[in-house]
């Protein structure tokens, strides 16, 4: 007798309306998602690895640490390096890992998994992914950690879904979205300066086509309420949303997708920017049995 095992685990299929989500236990990733048959979350084959991290939850940290090493109360870490190109340990410890299952129905699925800590990071969090389809609202995406350890310990959490309109190419599509500033990167996408969009390339405060713009940058100073990211195909008349509130996700990155030809613009909320555990800019610090929690939604918008 043989067995075969796939990369992404176990897979939940939510339904709710017009609704549905493909939800994978490993990494605890978005394998898919649609309204009426039309995808909202660029899909992968369930048997392949995910591409560019399509997906996956960011914890305990999202984007990258430089160098792969960090300091904290008096102490250096060194995280293993997993994108050569940049030297960076990019996207956190938990994407890779099986986590469990705790209880799904039609329309939830809630998923654990409890980071035991290594070498670079020796911190001990209960970590939770919430799925939740609502015919009328869409997906709910819920992220909490628990300090689990003795000793206080960094970190940073995001999403990584890839949004689309049908697959239809990014560039034959209207991007908005409300940041007010933009983190400029080097050739090793480490941060250099903090700038304002206002009037340049990286403002999509009205919307605008994205032919002939790649993105790939952490976007700050969105709006204290609720804010979100659009996504609209013109002859499609559909968009597609993700939705957060400042007070959840400070910042927002978002990559253009070249890497999946362009088909999805990755829409990430996270908590901080990239190297937070260097510069410990918007970095949280969960001190022994302390929680945090992070929620976004995606939707589709008609007309």
């Amino acid at each position: 007798m043989s067995s075969r095992t796939s990369p992404n685990g176990e897979l939940t299929v939510l339904r709710a309306g017009d609704y549905e989500a493909t939800v994978a236990s490993v990494g605890a990733g978005l394998v898919s998602m649609s309204f009426g048959g039309t995808d909202l979350v660029l899909p992968f084959p369930a048997d392949e690895l995910p591409p560019a991290y399509a997906g996956k939850v960011l914890m305990p940290w999202p984007n990258r640490v430089a160098g792969g090493a960090y300091s904290f109360a008096g102490q250096r870490f060194e995280l293993p390096v997993n994108e050569a190109g940049t030297g960076s340990a990019l996207h956190g410890l938990a994407l890779w890992n099986a986590w469990q299952v705790e209880r799904r129905s039609d329309a939830e699925v809630m998923l654990t998994h409890l980071l035991h800590g290594e070498p670079g990071y020796p911190f001990q969090l209960a970590l939770t992914a919430r799925y939740a389809l609502d015919a009328e609202t869409g997906l709910t995406i819920e992220l909490g950690a628990r300090n689990q350890g003795t000793a206080p310990a960094p970190y940073g959490c995001g999403s990584h879904p890839y949004i689309t309109v049908g697959g239809e190419n990014i560039s034959t599509c209207e991007l908005t979205f409300p940041g007010g500033k933009v983190l400029m990167t080097d050739e090793k996408l480490q941060p250099t300066e903090l700038r304002d969009i206002t009037g340049t390339d990286f403002d999509f405060s009205q919307a605008r086509l994205l032919a002939g713009q790649q993105l790939d940058h952490a976007f700050t100073a969105l709006p204290e309420g609720t804010w979100d990211v659009r996504l609209r195909h013109p002859a499609r008349q559909l968009s597609a949303v993700v939705e957060s509130t400042g007070t959840d996700a400070p910042w927002l990155q978002l990559y253009s997708g070249e890497l999946r030809g362009r088909k999805g613009l990755a829409v990430e909320p996270m908590t901080c920017p990239p190297d937070a555990f260097n510069s410990g800019q918007d970095l949280v610090v969960l001190a022994p049995g302390q929680s945090h929690a992070l929620a976004c939604r995606i939707h589709a918008v008609e007309g």
